[in-house]
């Protein structure tokens, strides 16, 4: 898997590139700042994207924009987004285009130092998974209104979409719920009914279901 990192903090920025290296990957680039990470993809066309939100110069959505850019010119390249905080308008805007393009993820920081979980969550996005992190999930879950339709799903059904929305694929949620595969797909066949989601040769359902967390009105 060949990557390019954007990171300003050095520090971090290195023990990122560290952590790539251990899971396999090659580094093409570092970069500090949203321009550099538009020159180097174009320069290596790497198989991945991996970058913070905030860059120079005004540490606010440099990196995001640049990621959204990517997205634009390249759509099979994946793109992963990381952190500091939990931003549901940052994850709606990153997300909104994954039916249609490679794959694409949004990861806290906090995620990065638990190796097992990053190095799972960038092999995922890099196969083309659309990747969540759990506790962005469990703060859309909170915000949830009363006449969302997510309010339809069984409990069994909003485990599994949010399952789904850690990228996890029907055999790996048949194994995190001890179920069997026939279950997940009745389960999943229900979500996409109960949320209007008709089936499209031009539409991804399971990423579209995802995004029914970051759509809904706010309470």
């Amino acid at each position: 898997m060949r990557v390019v990192l954007a990171e300003d903090s050095v520090l971090l920025r290195e023990g990122l590139v560290r952590l790539l290296e251990e899971t396999g990957a090659e580094v093409c680039a570092a970069v500090g700042d949203g321009a550099e990470l538009l020159a180097a993809v174009a320069e290596h066309l790497p198989d991945l994207l991996i970058t913070d939100v905030r860059m120079p110069p005004s540490h606010r959505d440099e990196g995001l924009k640049a990621a959204l850019e990517v997205r634009a010119n390249y759509p099979s390249m994946a793109v992963l987004v990381l952190s500091q905080y939990v931003e549901l308008t940052y994850a709606t805007e990153l997300l909104a285009g994954a039916s249609s393009g490679g794959g694409v993820g949004y990861l806290l920081k906090d995620r990065v130092a638990r190796f097992e979980d990053f190095a799972d969550a960038i092999e995922r996005v890099a196969a083309g998974a659309t990747v969540i992190d759990p506790e962005v999930i469990t703060a859309l879950l909170a915000n949830r209104g009363a006449a969302d339709p997510l309010h339809t799903l069984s409990p069994r059904e909003s485990q599994v979409l949010e399952l789904m929305a850690q990228g996890l694929t029907n055999t790996g949620i048949a194994k995190a719920l001890v179920v069997s595969g026939g279950a997940v797909e009745k389960h999943i066949s229900a979500i996409f009914s109960k949320l209007g989601l008709q089936q499209s040769p031009t539409d991804h359902r399971r990423v579209l279901a995802v995004l029914s967390y970051l759509q809904r009105p706010a309470r």
